[in-house]
Order: structure tokens, then sequence, then C-alpha cells
């Protein structure tokens, strides 16, 4: 099956604000089932590319990267501002990082901590906070905090089913082993 494109992607936020604890238990969840998904792979392919794109563990880096965005958005609703800080499309931090020459255990345990101040931040939120709106930069829609923390677990899930797409890719092709 084809892996979509992320940016491709058409998000629904008609959903209730009542969903609200449902998805802060997924964004507050990524770090076990990211720590458990790089367990489960050889480590020898953890930093093998395939063409161009990127590794195992530059999916994971990126994860940790990108919540200083996530958390400036919330910064962004706590201001009142009508829209939300833009991504970089480019991703020029993921690139300059160089998350294939680090630890993964670093990465793993640094996502972990700053994925804990976000949901640190979103649990204090009351239901007020909850539907406050801005306007997301690139989807050009209205965005609730209830709808941001569901694009945070979205894109969460993207990225570790974008691993798992690797994984089996790299081993369909002779280069990993299975897990004792």
């Amino acid at each position: 099956m084809k892996e979509p494109n992320w940016f491709e992607r058409v998000f629904d936020f008609s959903f209730p604000a009542e969903y609200f604890p449902y998805v802060v238990e997924r964004v507050r969840g990524t770090p076990a089932r990211l720590e458990e998904l790089i367990a489960s792979f050889d480590p020898s392919i953890l930093t093998t590319r395939l063409g161009e794109e990127w590794s195992i563990q530059e999916h994971a880096g990126h994860l940790l990267d990108l919540d200083e965005l996530h958390v400036g958005r919330l910064d962004d609703f706590d201001e009142g501002r009508a829209t939300l800080r833009a991504a970089d499309l480019t991703n020029r931090k993921t690139y300059e990082a160089n998350h294939n020459a680090r630890p993964i255990a670093d990465i793993l345990r640094e996502f972990r901590a700053a994925r804990h101040e976000f949901v640190a931040r979103v649990e204090n939120s009351d239901e007020t906070d909850v539907v406050k709106t801005a306007m997301h930069p690139r989807l050009v829609v209205p965005m609730r905090l209830v709808d941001l923390v569901y694009f945070v677990a979205e894109h969460d899930d993207h990225h570790l089913a974008s691993m798992v797409v690797i994984a089996r890719s790299l081993k369909q092709q002779g280069v990993a082993q299975n897990r004792p």
C-alpha cells in the first residue's frame, strides 16, 4: 500500500470538543509507542535510508523536532493570536540535526521529556480553552485546541507508520533481520 503524503491529507475537525481527553491520551502515549516500536526493530536498520527518504531514526528525531512547534502553538492559543505559527515545511531542523549520528536512546529520552511538557500544558486546559480557535496557516481552516491535539496525534501516527513501512521494506530487501 502506498503511504499517503502528509501534506495531501485532508482533516475533518467536526468532532465534538468532548473528545479532548481521548486525543490527549493519544499524544501522551506516543513516547511509549515509539520506544516499543524502536525496540522491535533490528538496531542495524535504524539509520538506513531508502533512497533519499528519512531513516527510522530520522523519523523519530523529527517527532522530537516538531514538539517545539506544538508547544509554540499552545503559546499562540494562550496569547489569543488569530493565526497559529507556521511550520517550516522544508523540515530544515530535522535535516540539519543529523539524527542518524546520535544515540537513539538520547532521541527517545528527549522526545519523552518534550512530549511530557506538551501534555502537561494541554491537560490544564478548561472547557473554554479547548474550544478557542485560531487559523491553521497551511490548512487555512480554523482550528480549536482540541483539533490541534488531534492533528499532533495524527502526525505522530503518520511517522510511526512510516517507520513500520521502512522496516518492512528493508526486511523484504534482506537488509533487516528478525529480532530474537
